[in-house]
């Protein structure tokens, strides 16, 4: 392995490549400069050290002490963001929640993780009431509220190798898995982005991304690393994005789940004349569309691949060229295997298998979870179970996923955790989602249904699973089936259901008809 320093620079004399001295030096240094931005509230550096310093406290009262998980889910707010920030400085370990998750797919993470709190906010209640988890206590976030503005940051001793956070990823056929994350995970992440995203001294980042994902995380060290401003938004609005952008002044865009395609199909004149924004970094766009959106948009797009797993970036596309993911950032290299484990030629199509010359760029392992972490980690390379083809000039092209799994509005949805969600239904046999090409975002979920006996109305249907379901995990189609195709393991035979929708029920066209 290479010394870090050799690709990342030095933050500070005793840098590690860490977050926790990073972030508790950027907040004691210029107490008076503006962390972050939420709405027409500017925080500054003091008073978000004073709000940690207060957690911390708090923490400490609650008994909780290092290593100690922590679950949290809530919406993008200046509160939330503190939160974070003192959990990474006492050296509790993060388990940001997805506030979409419903049901069975909230308990199973609860269950999992075994976190000793649980933070969440009312706006959850009715969504949280029932779930059940032995080892955990739930505290609302209301409760943090504190009057001390006496306490002092704390900054115990911290492993660049201890983990940061647990970020549950549902990228294969079964139950999510819970990525580890280490403190030099979430460096390394953050420093990419500043390089992805072509983060300069003064530009101004845009963060509507839900903090439970590793694209909004990774933002949150950004000011500590380069002079820049952080405007972060509740979520994502198609009708406000141009004015926030107007009020923000901001940069960059960072774009994933459809946001390139939400924009474009806005009338003629949503994009104002001219406007602040001078990149577009994210995944997705087609060579097809790649043109139409830089001119419509007005901003230089910057096409990346990666996962959790590789600490967020593994490639980048600063050249411009259309479709392509680009070539492997500095320290990392990138194969293309077949099913053998052999390289393929330039313009066939191969697994991304990773490598990485700095230590602990890789997760360690899966949370309780040995089989997925051997895997995913053989002989020190990670294998990410995605396809692409390389051409001539070593530029990358992303195909594909190789698992059982969906990309849809910007969230990797496991077929899994659909299907036994809808093999509790009484009237349902059977049940297979697959995903299909969508005007908006990567994909959208079809799913084929064989019933007992009588049919259920798919609106019905359709309503029982939404209160199950996450938004993202809801199928937009479904199609009745009368039997399906299985393999000599009773496996239903996938690729042999059709990819069309044409006789399957649209609710997106069923509520316009309505």
């Amino acid at each position: 392995m290479h010394r870090y320093s050799e690709y990342f620079p030095q933050r500070h004399p005793d840098d590690a490549l860490g977050c926790a001295p990073l972030i508790a030096a950027g907040l004691q240094q210029d107490v008076s400069r503006t962390v972050l931005h939420f709405d027409e509230r500017a925080v500054t550096c003091a008073e978000a050290a004073q709000r940690v310093a207060q957690l911390q406290g708090w923490f400490t009262r609650q008994s909780l002490v290092a290593g100690d998980r922590v679950a949290v889910m809530l919406g993008n707010s200046p509160e939330h963001i503190h939160l974070i920030y003192a959990l990474m400085l006492s050296g509790l370990v993060w388990v940001p929640v997805n506030t979409k998750l419903r049901g069975a797919g909230l308990e199973y993470l609860l269950e999992h993780a075994e976190p000793k709190l649980f933070v969440s906010e009312a706006e959850f209640d009715a969504v949280i009431e029932g779930i059940e988890c032995d080892h955990t206590r739930r505290v609302t976030l209301p409760e943090f509220v504190a009057s001390d503005t006496s306490a002092s940051l704390l900054t115990p001793p911290i492993d660049v190798h201890d983990p940061l956070c647990v970020i549950y990823t549902s990228g294969t056929t079964g139950a999510p898995k819970g990525v580890v994350f280490t403190h030099r995970m979430m460096r390394i992440a953050s420093e990419a982005a500043l390089k992805v995203a072509d983060v300069r001294s003064g530009d101004r980042l845009f963060l509507w991304e839900p903090l439970c994902h590793i694209g909004g995380a990774q933002m949150l060290l950004l000011p500590f690393l380069e002079t820049v401003g952080l405007f972060v938004v509740p979520r994502f609005s198609a009708t406000q994005f141009w004015q926030q952008i107007a009020h923000s002044r901001a940069t960059q865009l960072h774009y994933l789940g459809g946001v390139l395609d939400i924009l474009m199909q806005l009338p003629d004149a949503a994009p104002p004349a001219s406007h602040t924004l001078r990149v577009g970094w994210g995944a997705g766009v087609s060579a097809a569309a790649w043109h139409a959106v830089e001119a419509r948009l007005r901003l230089r797009l910057r096409e990346c691949y990666g996962m959790t797993e590789c600490s967020s970036f593994a490639t980048l596309n600063d050249s411009g060229k259309p479709g392509s993911i680009g070539k492997p950032l500095p320290w990392i290299d990138v194969e293309l295997l077949d099913e053998q484990g052999a390289p393929v030629p330039d313009g066939e199509v191969g697994e991304i298998v990773l490598s990485s010359r700095v230590e602990g760029t890789f997760l360690p392992t899966y949370l309780k979870n040995d089989d997925a972490t051997r895997a995913a980690l053989r002989n020190g390379k990670l294998h990410t179970g995605d396809s692409a083809r390389r051409d001539a000039d070593g530029d990358l092209f992303f195909v594909g996923r190789r698992t059982d799994s969906m990309r849809v509005r910007g969230e990797n949805v496991s077929a899994w955790e659909i299907e036994r969600v809808f093999a509790s239904h009484p009237a349902i046999q059977a049940s297979a989602a697959i995903g299909v090409a969508s005007a908006i975002g990567e994909q959208d979920i079809l799913l084929n249904v064989q019933f007992k006996s009588a049919a259920v109305d798919w609106d019905s249907l359709h309503e029982w699973a939404g209160q199950r379901l996450a938004s993202f995990q809801l199928p937009r189609y479904y199609r009745a089936v009368s039997q399906f195709e299985l393999t000599a393991s009773e496996r239903i035979r996938k690729h042999l259901l059709p990819r069309t929708v044409d006789d399957a029920w649209d609710r997106k066209q069923a509520k316009v008809a309505q």
